[in-house]
Parts: structure tokens; sequence; C-alpha cells
């Protein structure tokens, strides 16, 4: 076997010519479509990143906003239990007043009451005494006599 010059130039300008005709028509359009498919690939995977850089944004405020009002639920369960609490010390603070007032009321019915006994009592000794000098009148007896009727009127009232 051989080396031939010529058979290696013609296979040296048939592959150059092949090379610029499949350049011509095909390369280009392959560069083409590969940069385009980078391009799609590029712009798909910018859009992933911003997507998830939006979502982890959204998902640190959306954390915010849920310790926010759980500080404000917080805040309104605590004053609505202090208003709570007020309102029943109110309540008690006004029970106890009441029942002062009643015990007073109480109270001056009792002294009332022992008022009026005193004076039906009263009344009713100055009725005894009534009747005893009338019977000590009508009777005009002697002094032992008079002395008994004393001494039973006394025992009388003791009762």
């Amino acid at each position: 076997m051989e080396i031939n010059i010529g058979v290696i130039l013609a296979s040296i300008v048939n592959t150059a010519i092949l090379y610029m005709i499949l350049k011509h028509f095909f390369f280009d359009k392959v560069k083409a479509v590969i940069n385009e498919r980078e391009e799609y690939i590029n712009k798909t995977f910018l859009e992933a990143e911003e997507a998830t850089e939006k979502a982890r944004t959204i998902s640190i405020e959306s954390e915010k906003r849920i310790e926010k009002l759980k500080r404000k639920s917080r805040k309104i369960t605590e004053d609505e239990k202090r208003k709570a609490e007020n309102i029943y010390k109110d309540i008690i603070d006004e029970a106890k007043k009441e029942a002062e007032i009643i015990k007073e009321k109480a109270r001056v019915e009792i002294e009332r009451e022992k008022k009026r006994n005193e004076y039906v009592l009263k009344e009713r000794y100055v009725n005894l005494a009534m009747e005893l000098s009338e019977q000590l009148i009508e009777k005009n007896i002697d002094e032992g006599k008079n002395k008994e009727l004393i001494d039973e009127f006394i025992s009388k009232v003791g009762d």
C-alpha cells in the first residue's frame, strides 16, 4: 500500500467542501436550536429561582404575620381576662355592699322591734300598776296586805 498524496489532498478538499456544505445548511440551524434550547433552560431556571425566592419571601412574611397575630391574640386575651377579673371584682364588691346594706337594715329593724317591745312592756307595767292601784284603792286594806300585793306585782313584772 502506498501513500498517494493526490488522494490525501482530494480527501482533505472533499472533507473541507463537505464541512462547508454541512456548516452552511445544518450546523447553523442545529447551533440555533441548541442556543434556543439553552436560553429556554436558562430562562426556566431563572424563573424557578425567582419563584423560589418569592415563595421564601412570602413564607417569611407569613411567619411574621402569624407571629404578630399570635402576639395580638395574646394581648386581646389578656386584656379580656383583666376586664373579666375587674367585672368579677366589681360584682363581688357590689354584693358585699348590698350585704352590708341588708345587715344595716336588719340591725335597724331589730332595734326598732326592740324599742317597740320595750314600749309594749312599759305599757304592760303601767297597766299592771294601774290595776294594782285600783285594787288597793278598792280594797283599802292594811299595810301588810298592801305589801303582799306590791310583792306580787313585782314578781309579775319580773316574769
